[in-house]
C-alpha cells in the first residue's frame, strides 16, 4: 500500500433492492475514496441511499456489481470469514446511543465486547484498554462498573465511540452520530471525534442531516440523490456554494428530513442481526 492509497474506495458500486415486487437502485453506480485523517460527509434526504452505502462499506450487504476496496485490497473477493476479520479495522458509531449498548451490561464490558469477539487479550489486559478508550473519548475509568441508563445521553454517545475506537480501526462509519443530541452536546462530540481523527489518523464516512456538524468535522461532501452522487467536493465549497440544484435546496433549507424521533437505523439493524 503507498501513501496515496485510501482506506476506503469504492468503485462503480450498485445495489439494488426489491419492494412490493418493484426492483430499484438504492446506491447506483457510485465512486468514492476517503483517505486517512479524512472525513468525507454523506448528506441527502431519507431514502437517498447513504445507509446502504455504509452497509456496503462495512460489509453487511454485498454490491450487485463494482466493488470496495480497503487499503486497496477487493473485499469482493474475500470470504465471509475475511470480511467478518476485516471489519476489525471498519467499525461504526450507531445514531441513538441508548439503544446501541445493551443496558444489562456494564459499561466496561460495553467497550470491551469488540475485543472479546476478536479474542484480544487476557481479561485484565481488555479492561485496561477500554479505561483508556474511556479517557480519549473524554470520560473516566470510574465509569466502568456503571450502567448505559445511568448515564446522559452525550455520555452514551461517547461511550459508543469509546466501543469503536478500542480496536484500533482504520475507518469508522458515523451513522447520524449527533442526531439525538442538543446542539451544544453535539458540537463537543464532533469536537471528540475531530480529535480522534486526527491523533489516530483515521478515515471517517460522515452519514448525517446535520448540517453544523458536517460543517465542524468533515473535509469534503458528497450530496446523495436517489442512489447517485450529484456534487462532491471540499465541505466549505458544497456548503457555501452548492452548484447542484439539489444541493442547493438542502443546504438552503439545512436538510428539512425527520430527524424529531430518533430510530435505529437500517446500519444498526443489520448489525444487530449479525
Amino acid at each position: 500500500m503507498t501513501q496515496t492509497t485510501p482506506v476506503i474506495e469504492l468503485r462503480n458500486l450498485t445495489k439494488s433492492f426489491k419492494r412490493h415486487g418493484i426492483s430499484f437502485r438504492a446506491v447506483d453506480d457510485i465512486s468514492l475514496r476517503i483517505q486517512a485523517g479524512e472525513t468525507l460527509a454523506l448528506i441527502g434526504e431519507s431514502g437517498s441511499g447513504k445507509s446502504t452505502t455504509g452497509r456496503l462499506i462495512l460489509g453487511l450487504d454485498k454490491p450487485d456489481s463494482g466493488d470496495v476496496l480497503f487499503q486497496g485490497e477487493s473485499l469482493r473477493t474475500k470470504s465471509a470469514k475475511e470480511v467478518r476479520r476485516l471489519r476489525a479495522n471498519l467499525t461504526v458509531v450507531f445514531q441513538e446511543p441508548f439503544e446501541s449498548l445493551n443496558p444489562r451490561l456494564r459499561i466496561g464490558a460495553i467497550v470491551e465486547e469488540p475485543l472479546v469477539v476478536q479474542g484480544v487479550g487476557s481479561a485484565e489486559e481488555r479492561r485496561e484498554r477500554a479505561a483508556g478508550a474511556l479517557e480519549r473519548v473524554g470520560l473516566t475509568a470510574s465509569m466502568m462498573d456503571r450502567f448505559p441508563r445511568e448515564l446522559s445521553g452525550g455520555q452514551q454517545q461517547r461511550i459508543g465511540i469509546a466501543r469503536a475506537i478500542i480496536g484500533k480501526p482504520r475507518m469508522i462509519v458515523l451513522d447520524e452520530p449527533t442526531a439525538s443530541l442538543d446542539r451544544t452536546i453535539r458540537r463537543q462530540i464532533g469536537d471528540v471525534l475531530d480529535e480522534l481523527k486526527r491523533d489516530l489518523n483515521l478515515a471517517y464516512l460522515l452519514i448525517t442531516h446535520d448540517i453544523g456538524t458536517v460543517r465542524q468535522v468533515s473535509n469534503r461532501s458528497a450530496v446523495m440523490l436517489q442512489g447517485k452522487i450529484v456534487e462532491i467536493g471540499p465541505t466549505a465549497e458544497i456548503t457555501e456554494d452548492p452548484q447542484h440544484p439539489y444541493t442547493q435546496r438542502l443546504i438552503g433549507a439545512e436538510l428539512p428530513v425527520s430527524v424529531a424521533k430518533p430510530r435505529r437505523t437500517s446500519i444498526e439493524t443489520k448489525e444487530a442481526a449479525l
